[in-house]
């Protein structure tokens, strides 16, 4: 006993012994602490380094035909939604235009002309229907003096040639009315199909001139400008693009092998190469790929031959980031990153048929133009129809009545409170007298 205490108190004194004794416990110790980490956290974390931040690139396409004059934005340059990018010469476009609203101009003119015809023509009618009643009565009075011998039948014939002649008269007046009437019935002058033809055309050619200047339809950052001053360029031609960078996410490609508790909606912990460990991005899974990467490229690999070798497939899990963290910390397109996924939470399905019911992006800018080609169109009708101006101003004098009495209560009550200071008020009011 004495001499096993002995043997291990001298044991003990050994300095390698010592050091392996100490290595043993940090060993048990650190294999007792990963065990309890791995059982706690990280066989719920699915890791991978291969991810990328992506994005949306919006490509700038002319849609007509013309020649670069003015570049408005280069590569690096931030644009707002809305900013003219590329110009194009615009003269072909604007004698196009001006072609088109005087021939809407010449149609109004025309329709007019077409209504005020069928006008007469229907007074022609109600004119040759009198002289046919008229003409019945005379051979009918005539008629009776012919048999008394009062009236030759000569003068009876002409009578009947009368009235036949009337009836001719009244059937051709009641056909040229039909004929006419057939451009203009049911229909007003800015309704008339032939108007309407032509304001198309006009609508069209307004398209055409104001597309060009090519507007950025997001706002972003300007890349892969590749047009030229002095280009010809053509409709679909890719001339610059606009990347939103406060819109981008990350697609992470995960192997075929971790994705089985995968779910939509789970949180992701991100760090990018860019900033290192210290700035921690948090975001959640949004999607998942149809397929692997593979599968999608430009030869996918025909397995079906035999000769093939097998490897680990991987597939695009796209994963949203917060927009306050991206905000605070922005990222570019192509920019890597470490993506950390936890899967505890895995009872929703593993690729459920999310669907939505609004457009995923939209842009407003394309939408003046249409508004803007509507208020030509009625400003050209306008100018050629006095009965179109005539109509807008009692329109616009029974819908505006009130706002204008309103107005000139407030602009009565104001020159009332500074009656002290004559000399301003009667300014104010000469100054208003002219906006009524």
């Amino acid at each position: 006993m004495t001499s096993a205490k002995g043997r291990m108190n001298a044991l003990w004194s050994s300095p390698r012994a010592r050091w392996l004794t100490v290595i043993s416990v940090i060993v048990v110790l650190s294999g007792v602490g990963y065990g309890a980490y791995w059982y706690t956290y990280a066989r719920f974390v699915e890791y991978t380094d291969d991810a990328y931040v992506s994005g949306n690139v919006v490509q700038i396409t002319p849609r007509i035909s013309g020649t670069v004059v003015a570049i408005d934005a280069n590569n690096t340059q931030f644009v707002k939604a809305g900013e003219p990018l590329v110009r194009l010469d615009e003269a072909t476009a604007k004698v196009a235009l001006q072609k088109a609203e005087a021939q809407l101009g010449s149609t109004v003119r025309r329709v007019r002309n077409l209504f005020a015809t069928t006008a007469e023509l229907r007074a022609d009618v109600q004119v040759r229907r009198t002289a046919l009643v008229q003409a019945k009565s005379d051979y009918a009075r005539r008629a009776r003096l012919a048999r008394t011998g009062a009236v030759s039948g000569e003068d009876l014939q002409h009578a009947l040639d009368a009235v036949n002649a009337a009836k001719a008269a009244l059937a051709a007046a009641e056909q040229r009315l039909a004929a006419n009437s057939a451009w203009v019935d049911h229909t007003t002058i800015s309704s008339n199909p032939a108007v309407q033809a032509a304001a198309a055309a006009v609508h069209s050619a307004y398209l055409n001139y104001a597309r060009t200047i090519l507007p950025a339809p997001v706002s972003g950052f300007v890349a892969k400008r590749n047009v030229q001053l002095g280009e010809h360029v053509g409709p679909g031609m890719p001339l610059m693009s606009v990347v939103p960078l406060n819109q981008v996410w990350v697609d992470a490609n995960f192997k075929e092998s971790q994705l089985a508790n995968m779910r939509i909606g789970q949180p992701v912990r991100l760090v990018s190469d860019l900033y290192g460990s210290n700035v921690v991005y948090h975001g959640h899974v949004i999607g998942f790929g149809a397929g692997t990467g593979s599968a999608f490229s430009l030869l996918p690999p025909q397995n079906a031959t035999g000769n093939w070798i097998k490897i680990v497939q991987r597939v695009p899990v796209r994963i949203a980031l917060d927009p306050k963290e991206l905000a605070e910390h922005p990222l570019q397109i192509g920019l890597s990153m470490d993506a950390y996924v936890d899967v505890r939470h895995d009872s929703s399905p593993r690729l459920p048929e999310v669907a939505t019911d609004s457009a995923i992006a939209s842009t407003s800018v394309f939408g003046s133009t249409d508004a803007r080609a509507d208020r030509a169109i009625r400003r050209i009708i306008a100018a050629n129809d006095p009965s179109a101006v005539h109509a807008g101003h009692t329109e616009d004098a029974r819908l505006g009545g009130t706002r204008r009495a309103g107005e000139h209560r407030a602009r009565d009550e104001r020159l009332a409170v500074d009656h002290s200071d004559g000399g301003t008020s009667r300014r104010m009011l000469s100054a208003d007298h002219w906006l009524y």
